[in-house]
């Protein structure tokens, strides 16, 4: 009788309840699959009459007395958010298409997570954070393969991993000069080297340059401000290296309508990218890298073509420059594909590319040319947090078992079509409808109108975000599917109809 019970039991479905969330486990025996069935809300709900809310408003105002909270929009209750609802602390619940700057893979309270946080074989990995770069735990290796190398970009089989986006670009920008150096000299660096160095003076302390994009953004370190031009906020008062910059596409909308030009534009763009490098190699400060994303995505959701990426891999390859691609945004699947990168189908791989956000921790895949040749070069306390791994582990699980790289794309379909069709509703607000997968954005006329729009949508229970100067940017679970785009049409229709109106 056991066999036939226990077959009956992973055929049933079963209602579990943790931290007040229900949710639906629905086991095959077919496919040794999990599928979740996430209890979400059936639509938003607001119940204030402002947004922030009263309760949030009060939090924001004793947080102003420690720190600086200009930039805290609400205080959230995060048991209650569930998939893709989020919900404030006055009880606002939110359709949430921002998912905390893109770094929710799997919505709020996925059940997979859940079960890995209450499973006690993980406790350990939770309370005991270790130095990984000398003590690392034992199931490490196993979890750097399950977790991360499953599904590295394509060409690259090693892996670094960092705490958070900005320390991994600082980190992939040192080995970048630690490969450059060694490939100069041609030998590992000399006691003058290591005597120079420490008073910062040459050639210990060599000049060298990283190139990045105008409207480019790479975090808010020392080192990455030096590689980030989108916001002045970020960079103003910050001492700069003297690194080239380069321009990145703007292209004309519809794409199939201004092919010429965007073609163009293309070919100036790589051309600069190349006067750059002559420039700086006759400067004696040589380029050593460029670092870019696929899509400047705070910046202002600008794209770059397939034609321009391949391009720039072989400029790079022609002159010894190490191509880093920003994947911190872009990477773990809102594309469509885990990595960005991978829809242009450039001859070689990049260098490196660095990740963090929806991978739930920091890091960089390298080739294996780029790995450091001693010990302690990339070296902090932590080096990331094998907890992360755990989840990661979970979520890399369900985006395979329930297929949704697949499902994000057909969303993302559905979406910019929807985009395209309320552009040519409301010709005067909106303009250059684009995307891959449900990374999108459209673009209003001015920053006001924009920000206006944004704060109307919060009121109508769409949390979302801007990009650039007067850009709405789309950034989706994972689990966000085409209901949720009807729901974001309906209401995004009825804010710009009240815009208009009161024009």
């Amino acid at each position: 009788m056991y066999p036939l019970i226990q077959r009956s039991y992973r055929k049933m479905m079963m209602m579990m309840m943790i931290n007040g969330h229900h949710y639906q486990r629905l086991l095959s025996s077919s496919t040794a699959t999990t599928n979740y069935v996430l209890n979400e809300p059936s639509e938003p709900n607001i119940v204030t009459a402002e947004i922030p809310g009263p309760q949030s408003r009060r939090l924001i105002d004793d947080l102003n007395k420690i720190q600086n909270a200009g930039a805290i929009q609400l205080f959230v209750d995060y048991e209650k958010s569930i998939g893709n609802y989020l919900v404030d602390v006055d009880g606002n619940t939110f359709l949430d298409i921002y998912s905390q700057i893109s770094s929710m893979p799997l919505g709020y309270n996925h059940p997979a997570l859940i079960e890995a946080v209450k499973d006690p074989r993980n406790i350990s990995s939770f309370i005991n954070r270790p130095a990984l770069g000398i003590l690392p735990p034992k199931s490490f290796n196993d979890q750097l393969h399950s977790a991360l190398l499953s599904i590295a970009p394509s060409g690259l089989n090693e892996i670094q991993t960092m705490a958070c986006g900005s320390c991994s670009v600082e980190n992939a920008l040192k080995v970048v000069c630690f490969y450059y150096r060694t490939w100069q000299r041609g030998q590992p660096p000399t006691e003058d080297d290591m005597l120079t160095c420490m008073t910062n003076e040459q050639p210990g302390s060599p000049k060298l340059s990283i190139m990045s994009f105008m409207g480019s953004f790479h975090g808010r370190t020392f080192g990455a401000l030096s590689c980030t031009h989108s916001k002045a906020i970020h960079k103003v008062d910050i001492p700069a290296f003297d690194w080239p910059i380069a321009d990145f596409p703007r292209y004309k909308y519809p794409l199939n309508e201004y092919s010429d030009y965007n073609q163009r534009e293309d070919d100036r763009c790589l051309a600069k990218v190349e006067d750059l490098i002559e420039k700086y190699n006759r400067k004696a400060i040589p380029v050593a890298g460029m670092i870019i994303e696929p899509i400047q995505s705070e910046g202002g959701d600008y794209h770059g073509s397939k034609y321009f990426f391949q391009q720039l891999r072989k400029i790079c390859t022609k002159h010894h420059v190490a191509m880093v691609i920003d994947e911190v945004q872009t990477g773990g699947g809102p594309t469509g594909k885990y990595w960005a990168h991978e829809h242009f189908e450039m001859d070689q791989p990049p260098d490196i590319v660095t990740f963090s956000k929806k991978m739930l921790i920091g890091g960089f895949y390298y080739r294996p040319m780029f790995r450091p040749d001693k010990p302690y070069r990339i070296f902090n306390t932590w080096l990331g947090d094998p907890s992360k791994l755990i989840l990661l582990e979970q979520v890399v699980r369900v985006v395979k078992e329930q297929r949704l790289l697949e499902r994000i794309a057909e969303t993302g379909d559905y979406l910019l079509d929807h985009l395209k069709r309320i552009q040519n509703q409301y010709p005067s607000i909106l303009m250059n409808a684009r995307g891959i997968g449900t990374f999108c954005a459209i673009d209003f006329p001015t920053p006001s109108l924009r920000d206006q729009t944004i704060k109307q949508l919060h009121r109508n229970g769409v949390h979302c975000g801007g990009s650039g100067s007067a850009t709405l940017r789309f950034r989706t679970t994972l689990t966000f599917e085409k209901h949720h785009v009807d729901q974001f049409i309906e209401r995004f229709d009825h804010t710009l109809r009240s815009l208009s109106n009161n024009k």
